[in-house]
């Protein structure tokens, strides 16, 4: 199971990152968890200083930009 996790304040562009990775997980038909991170001493704990951000197992792919629901795709096989 890939654990997805959106990292942000709650702004629009974390709201759309997240219906992304649910549209991009349920594509690929795998199994998945999301998890909204939105504590900022958290988010920096990742070394994200610029939101949105998408993690996947706990690993950043990427921040600062809102991806498709086909760049979140790659970063999930």
């Amino acid at each position: 199971m890939k654990k997805i996790q959106i990292l942000g304040m709650g702004c629009a562009k974390c709201n759309r990152l997240q219906e992304n990775a649910e549209a991009a997980a349920k594509s690929l038909g795998i199994e998945y968890e999301i998890e909204k991170v939105n504590d900022i001493d958290t988010i920096t704990s990742f070394g994200v200083m610029v939101t949105p951000a998408l993690a996947v197992d706990g690993e950043v792919k990427a921040a600062g930009k809102l991806l498709t629901p086909d760049e979140i795709k790659e970063l999930l096989k």
